[in-house]
């Protein structure tokens, strides 16, 4: 047997939809937000978390050897400052990057001093992004609660005698 459709069931329904219209609006305004951002603030991702480009004498060929003084060296020491990769298709040179730290090893060779190299930016993208996912959420819960409240009001107003 059938129910028959109330009042309640439909404006449950009504709400459903536009819940849903406005859950797929915000999904392509959040996420054209997120690239007009990315554009405006010149982040190139792949500068934000790529490692640092060393020479290896395996797989390079060195085009430039400069001499560098560095702390704990009593001399200068040759490093190669710029090197074709070639696994690299592109072809480009690669440049030691002046702010590259070596230190010494054990074994008297240098090597590159990898630390802790904090990059700020990367929290920064995470935190606009996290704030545009959040202000979606809440935008869509403010207009689906108005939208709920809108066809309560009026549902009321139907219902209630003309003064």
């Amino acid at each position: 047997m059938d129910q028959p459709v109330t009042d309640e069931s439909r404006r449950a329904d009504k709400i459903r939809r536009f819940s849903l219209a406005i859950s797929l609006a915000l999904i392509v305004v959040c996420n054209a937000i997120i690239v007009a951002g990315f554009r405006l603030s010149g982040f190139n991702l792949d500068d934000l978390v790529k490692t640092p480009d060393l020479f290896n004498a395996k797989q390079d060929v060195c085009l430039r050897l400069t001499w560098q003084s560095l702390p704990g060296a009593n001399e200068p020491v040759r490093l190669c400052s710029e090197w074709l990769n070639l696994s690299d298709p592109n072809g480009k040179p690669h440049h030691l990057q002046p702010d590259t730290k070596l230190k010494k090893g054990l074994d008297g060779q240098y090597y590159v001093d990898q630390g802790v190299q904090a990059d700020y930016r990367l929290l920064l993208l995470m935190l606009f992004v996290t704030a545009i996912i959040i202000g979606g959420v809440r935008a869509k819960w403010f207009l689906v609660n108005r939208y709920r409240l809108r066809l309560e009001s009026s549902d009321g107003r139907g219902a209630s005698p003309a003064h």
